[in-house]
């Protein structure tokens, strides 16, 4: 996916916006110089002026724009290309636990859900929210999906309930109380099989469940899956997106086959595995997995507190590894870094193009939004700052990285 180069990369950011400053990010020696890629940072954004922080970066269907959550409880929107700053989307009054975009049906909604207890319907052309659904007074909605038999379906995680609606006429469909004793971190329909939701919790359970007809605990549920921690995160991989990645809030890693249930590897000293594969500092936390379809490969995506990044390839067959980094981003970000959008569906632009060599963007606690080239780009040294200088917001209190909610 990333060819071998050794040369060093040139980083430009905005500090506050205030000053654009050229620095050079030394190399580090690699365990395996032949294999890691480096990235260069064309330039950063600083979203907010204060102590506020990226959440989740997703994209527009067709990458004309990109959605960032942050702590201020905003959606803001951007260019992923050229990171031109287009407006943001203010109504949640708590955290922002999720967001996506609804998809080609719907191109310009962008939905939320927060600790508010509400899910929100946002058109990106105004910025002005045009749907809600609430789900109780007392709740808290920690994730949510689109999906369903017919495609008409939200499920969301309130709480330790699991809650459907009807997105056409936003009516309560069902509601999911036995399953989970705890918060609900993930729910997902499956890609390929959209009357099947997953779903994920602090309880330590994954869940699938039957969402045809009316849908109730005792009939519909129809396996589950006993990680024994807590669950922070869920992804769908592999042929007929059969296996599941999982992130626990232990920085453990997990393969499964949810179909048969089958635990295919565990790694329960992750981080230690990726901290000897690379001279960084010691990988401190992990923040996604990423699945190439086209290379049929896995990578854990670990950082550092000091703002560090790598892509770990993952080996789930045969002996279980998780190899040396096969990518560093470095030199962008000063704390924990929150998300990362790989660009690579629009990898594919012409050496021309405004696109070509970008890798994609990350988003942290340093309410930094970093964009990332190949290093052998010949944009690296043409960085931009966003011109578009954001009203300081009232402080929030930080949340816990493990449990922004």
């Amino acid at each position: 996916m990333w060819r071998s180069s050794s040369s060093s990369a040139t980083a430009i950011y905005s500090h506050k916006m205030e000053t654009s400053t050229a620095m050079d990010v030394e190399e580090q020696p690699s365990p395996n110089p032949n294999s890691v890629k480096r990235f260069g940072l064309k330039n950063s954004i600083q979203t907010n002026f204060g102590d506020d922080y990226v959440f989740q970066i997703v994209p527009k269907d067709d990458w004309s724009a990109m959605a960032v959550s942050l702590s201020t409880n905003a959606v803001k929107l951007y260019s992923p290309v050229a990171g031109q700053y287009y407006g943001e989307c203010k109504g949640h009054s708590s955290t922002i636990n999720q967001i996506l975009f609804s998809g080609p049906s719907n191109p310009h909604v962008l939905s939320s859900c927060s600790s508010d207890g509400t899910i929100r319907a946002w058109d990106t052309r105004t910025f002005q929210q045009v749907s809600t659904i609430n789900a109780g007074s007392s709740q808290e909605v920690f994730s949510f999906s689109l999906g369903g038999p017919n495609g008409n379906l939200i499920a969301a995680g309130c709480k330790s309930k699991i809650q459907f609606w009807d997105w056409r006429n936003k009516k309560q469909i069902a509601c999911l109380e036995d399953s989970h004793v705890e918060d609900v971190t993930q729910v997902h329909f499956v890609p390929d099989e959209q009357g099947k939701l997953i779903s994920a919790s602090e309880d330590g359970l994954i869940c699938t469940f039957d969402t045809t007809g009316d849908i109730n605990d005792d009939d519909h549920l129809e396996s589950v899956i006993n990680v024994g921690t807590s669950i922070a995160k869920v992804g769908f991989f592999g042929e007929s997106y059969r296996k599941l990645w999982c992130l626990t809030h232990i920085e453990t890693l997990g393969i499964w086959d949810w179909k048969d249930c089958r635990n295919e590897v565990n790694f329960s000293d992750a981080r230690t595995l990726a901290s000897e594969s690379w001279n960084l500092d010691h990988v401190d936390y992990f923040v996604d997995c990423h699945y190439s379809r086209e290379a049929e490969k896995l990578w854990v995506i670990g950082g550092t507190n000091a703002g560090a990044l790598g892509y770990f390839p993952v080996n789930y067959s045969g002996v279980a590894t998780i190899g040396a980094a096969e990518a560093i981003l470095e030199g962008g970000h000063t704390s924990v870094i929150r998300s990362v959008l790989p660009m690579s569906r629009i990898h594919s632009g012409s050496a021309n193009s405004p696109n070509h060599g970008h890798f994609g963007w990350t988003g942290g606690e340093d309410g930094r939004l970093c964009c990332w080239l190949s290093d052998d780009s010949t944009q690296i040294n043409q960085s931009w700052i966003s011109s578009t200088l954001i009203m300081k917001q009232e402080r929030t209190r930080k949340k816990n990285r493990h449990h922004p909610y």
